[in-house]
């Protein structure tokens, strides 16, 4: 569980120094760029810790993985973020912990009690209701840039059970850097397309915002997440993501400067207390 929190207070930042590098960089560039940069990380701790390479089965679990976490959530979450503050990007994305273990799942054999889903649902319930309600930058409601911030959702809980089940037999270090190597063919050409067409000025700031989602959100935080993940299974670990949005409230109030309202801090709580029930239902694995 505290590998899985230290992974959350990580990935819990990624929205606002995500916004912070689209103020100023080309969104795609910084989406598939963080990868980039976190691939050749990867291959250098790859000859370093002298890794096997990867089995044909494992080959395609990676290719999930890569789809999920190094392509389609950052693509998907950056694009949002042009449109919609980091506040409200990390309220939407609170359902991702039901995503989790719905994919959890079906893809790799757990099997929750009822009282789990009932907290889950109950979780997801009560952030779906802020997002609603929610009266900041974005307005009233639900906006269209919510639905690529769904999209995210389902491209990370795809991404973080398949890398979970791999870590149970690779180690979450190799499951991460491996998918990133395997994706570097692919974006390195696009991302140096992006940066020569739109350019790579911005000011400091900027590229402070594109490090860390470069080294922290795309790399380091892997090895804490899918390693939880792998010894405390999908489903229960995952729900330490529901306190992901309010971490990300503070992150963003701390950052950007964006409000920090009494009622947040009241939707924190009660998800705290849901995670803390969820937590102690059992998951059949």
């Amino acid at each position: 569980m505290w590998l899985g929190v230290i992974g959350v207070a990580i990935f819990s930042l990624t929205l606002p120094f995500t916004r912070m590098a689209v103020a100023e960089l080309n969104p795609v560039f910084v989406a598939l760029g963080r990868a980039v940069v976190a691939a050749f990380g990867s291959a250098a701790l790859l000859w370093y810790l002298g890794a096997v390479r990867p089995t044909m089965a494992q080959w395609r679990a990676l290719t999930i993985v890569s789809l999920g976490v190094v392509v389609g959530f950052p693509l998907f979450a950056t694009l949002a973020m042009v449109y919609v503050p980091a506040s409200h990007g990390a309220i939407v994305l609170g359902i991702l912990p039901l995503a989790t273990a719905l994919f959890g799942a079906l893809r790799c054999g757990e099997r929750p009690s009822p009282g789990f889903w009932l907290a889950a649902l109950a979780g997801s319930a009560i952030v779906i209701g802020f997002a609603l309600t929610d009266h900041g930058e974005a307005g009233n409601g639900l906006h269209w840039a919510d639905l690529a911030l769904f999209a995210a959702v389902i491209a990370a809980a795809m991404g973080y059970a398949e890398g979970a089940r791999l870590s149970q037999t690779m180690g979450g270090q190799q499951v991460i850097s491996w998918a990133l190597v395997l994706a570097l063919p692919i974006l390195l050409p696009v991302t140096a397309w992006f940066g020569w067409r739109y350019g790579v000025v911005a000011s400091p700031r900027a590229w402070a915002g594109f490090v860390y989602v470069s080294l922290f959100s795309m790399f380091i935080g892997f090895f804490f997440w899918y390693k939880g993940l792998a010894l405390g299974g999908i489903a229960r670990v995952g729900q330490t993501q529901l306190v992901q949005p309010f971490l990300t409230l503070v992150g963003a109030a701390l950052i950007l400067h964006e409000p920090l309202q009494l009622r947040q801090i009241l939707f924190a709580c009660a998800v705290i207390a849901v995670v803390a029930i969820g937590r102690r239902m059992p998951v059949r694995r």
